[in-house]
């Protein structure tokens, strides 16, 4: 039986905090035993099978408030064009929405930021950030959920930098009982992530990044196909994170809840439609030209207030 899963935060789960981070940690210590001969290969199999967000490779001097800016960005898939012509910034602090229909470039301008892809042509800068300061949540899809690997073991490697490729520290891993105490999913702190339901597993990314403390968060498509208890305390988390002085960018379908929660909107098909306030940029006339008709969007709500 599932328990602590698609429901309500169980604020009482801490107390089982203990015996689960003792169990992981002679988990990892196992594991170490059986992997130091191969820790190269460890990790790139991390990287690789699981996904490619953890380390964008930042050399920016300074450490201000993020200001990410883009001049002329073009990113292409070999002779095909995924992103063009797109110039605007996102302000330190500010919670922006990418909108746009399937194929628009919202996950390839998200890589792009996250440094995991480069344009072709055009700048982008990221002024003020540091490494560690850009945390990207990939679309569950694109993480290979049959790596043997625990959700506690999992959510730690949000702390990865503080032990790379060895196993993590103690404090990593009850920081991350506590995460996970905070998306409600304690009691699933030892299972296999292969054995999570879809909103238990967005559970469990949401609480990987909240155990990066990045200042500028990247979302793809964060909501998608999870129930709407797990939205709801999903998109309180991300409301937290931004009202804590986080830089949000979050690609996303649902123009309701885009409306209702996101005060700032990129209307994108693979080249900018419009971009500033929300109330603003989606108009029923940038809508159709973007080719999202009234057909071709949700219109359900989310009942967060």
């Amino acid at each position: 039986m599932e328990t602590g899963a698609e429901g309500s935060i169980d604020e009482t789960a801490t107390d089982r905090s203990t015996g689960i981070v003792a169990y992981a940690a002679r988990t990892w210590r196992a594991a170490w035993g059986r992997t130091q001969s191969g820790m190269a290969l460890a990790g790139a199999a991390l990287a690789r099978r699981l996904d490619a967000g953890y380390a964008p490779n930042f050399a920016v001097a300074g450490r201000g408030p993020p200001n990410i800016a883009l001049s002329d960005v073009t990113i292409s898939y070999r002779s095909t064009v995924a992103v063009e012509g797109v110039t605007g910034s996102f302000p330190p602090r500010s919670m922006t929405a990418i909108v746009g229909p399937n194929g628009a470039g919202k996950s390839t301008l998200l890589k792009a930021i996250a440094n995991i892809l480069r344009p072709q042509s055009g700048t982008l800068s990221w002024g003020g950030a540091e490494l560690g300061d850009i945390a990207y949540l990939p679309q569950s899809d694109h993480i290979d959920r049959d790596f043997a690997i625990s959700v506690i073991e999992f959510v730690s490697l949000g702390g990865w930098r503080s032990f790379g490729v060895f196993r993590p520290a103690q404090t990593i891993l009850c920081e991350a009982a506590g995460v996970l105490a905070q998306v409600g999913l304690s009691d699933a702190s030892l299972r296999p992530i292969a054995n999570l339901s879809e909103g238990q597993f967005r559970r469990a990314l949401f609480a990987r990044m909240a155990l990066q403390q990045a200042r500028v968060l990247l979302l793809d498509e964060p909501f998608a196909a999870i129930d709407e208890a797990t939205t709801v305390d999903l998109v309180r988390l991300v409301e937290r994170w931004h009202h804590d002085g986080r830089t949000v960018i979050a690609a996303l379908h649902d123009l309701t809840l885009v409306r209702d929660r996101f005060p700032l909107t990129l209307l994108l098909a693979r080249h900018t439609i419009a971009w500033g306030e929300t109330v603003q940029i989606l108009t029923t006339e940038n809508l159709a030209q973007a080719g999202l008709g009234a057909s071709n969007h949700p219109q359900g709500s989310v009942g967060v207030r």
